[in-house]
């Protein structure tokens, strides 16, 4: 299936770091597309707004703002649904394919070292699941700067 040459470090090494990088550009760029930032950015502010009212009603005790709070509420529920949506809807889309690489990775791979790290002066080998999770990590953190898509997207405010 892969080339037996993919198991020898560093071949390994860089082989998932590739395959990190096609995975993260795909599912930012499916983001990105999928994702409507300004409408996302604003249901984000609302309801930041929102919980910024519900917290000062409960510090002050003020009944007023309690109620518009409370009447607001229901609203508040669907918009924070929608934000969610939007990033299941990329979950949904890249689930199947990315469950199909993954199980045939592991497969090729196993529990073999196909990384190492230094770790208090002597390398430490990592196998695929952790160097993958350390490199898509990574990558995806970079690529979402790089194009302009918050990761977390429908998480809450990004800092």
């Amino acid at each position: 299936m892969l080339p037996d040459f993919l198991r020898v470090i560093p071949y390994s090494t860089f082989f998932i770091v590739g395959i990190a990088f096609l995975i993260s550009l795909a599912t930012t760029l499916l983001n990105r597309k999928f994702i409507d930032k300004e409408k996302f950015a604003k249901w984000r502010e609302e309801i930041s707004r929102w919980n910024a009212d519900k917290g000062r009603a409960k510090k002050t005790g003020d009944k007023k703002l309690m109620v518009k709070v409370k009447k607001q509420e229901l609203q508040m529920l669907q918009m924070q649904s929608k934000m969610q949506f939007q990033g299941i809807k990329v979950f949904l889309i890249t689930f199947i394919p990315l469950f199909i690489v993954w199980q045939v990775l592991i497969g090729f791979f196993g529990n073999a070292p196909v990384a190492y790290i230094p770790l208090l002066g002597e390398p430490y080998p990592l196998p695929y699941f952790l160097w993958y999770l350390f490199c898509f990590y990574f990558v995806n953190t970079i690529l979402s700067r790089v194009l302009g898509v918050e990761m977390g997207m429908g998480m809450g405010p990004q800092r």
